[in-house]
């Protein structure tokens, strides 16, 4: 099974330019036979806070039609994430379409200090993916720095981590060993999409990568710069 993580620089704010970025970069990954796409997180809108709330999606979202369109033609999971607005609250969430037309949403249950002015965290919202033989538990950012997340996609049973992030230059070696002693301590495959350019006027670190489940790095793409990682497992 070929799973893709897409390494983008989304411009902040410009939400249909982002959706075609989505766009090429899946079309590009069903070309190479890829069964899951993972995006980084709030990828649709770019990383925001107190901006947020105008940029926020719903479920169902009209503007996300032609995502939900290209999951069922290319029988591809896509996972893209944007900020979520649901009964009332704002979230940070990953939407999952399925290459049988249905949508579900994850949302961020651990959130960075300062988030929590815009955002609520919330563990309700918590779909897995199931694919083949195999179970997929999503993480966005800061939930992989609270090992409580990962040890409960193991308690699912889950065989493979995926993580949506916005990590820094200086945060990116911290994520590695976290991601790294994750596949290693729960025999899972993780794999990570992080921004390859600034957002929110920060720099991103880029460096995209997958690890085995005996927490050995298998591929990773360059610390600056859009690209598209593929990993058989």
């Amino acid at each position: 099974m070929l799973l893709a993580a897409a390494q983008t620089q989304p411009i902040r704010g410009d939400i249909q330019s982002n959706l075609n970025d989505h766009y090429r970069w899946v079309e590009a990954a069903a070309e190479k036979g890829a069964s899951l796409i993972v995006f980084p997180e709030m990828s649709v809108s770019g990383y925001e806070r107190e901006d947020a709330p105008p940029l926020a999606f719903e479920k169902n979202d009209q503007r996300l039609a032609h995502l939900r369109q290209l999951a069922t033609r290319h029988q591809m999971v896509i996972v893209a994430g944007a900020p979520v607005k649901m009964e009332d609250n704002l979230f940070i969430g990953s939407f999952i379409f399925y290459p049988d037309g249905s949508e579900a949403v994850y949302t961020k249950q651990f959130l960075h200090t300062g988030e929590e002015i815009t955002f609520q965290a919330s563990l309700e919202y918590n779909p897995v993916i199931r694919l083949e033989n195999q179970q997929f538990s999503l993480a966005i950012c800061a939930d992989i720095n609270n090992a409580l997340h990962a040890e409960n996609a193991h308690r699912a049973s889950s065989s493979v981590y995926i993580a949506s992030i916005f990590f820094s230059p200086n945060g990116i070696p911290e994520a590695y060993t976290l991601l790294s002693n994750y596949a290693r301590k729960y025999q899972m495959t993780v794999l990570m999409a992080n921004y390859g350019g600034p957002s929110w006027g920060m720099d991103s670190g880029g460096r995209s990568a997958c690890w085995n489940p005996n927490g050995e790095l298998t591929a990773a793409l360059d610390a600056s710069g859009e690209g598209l990682l593929l990993v058989d497992i």
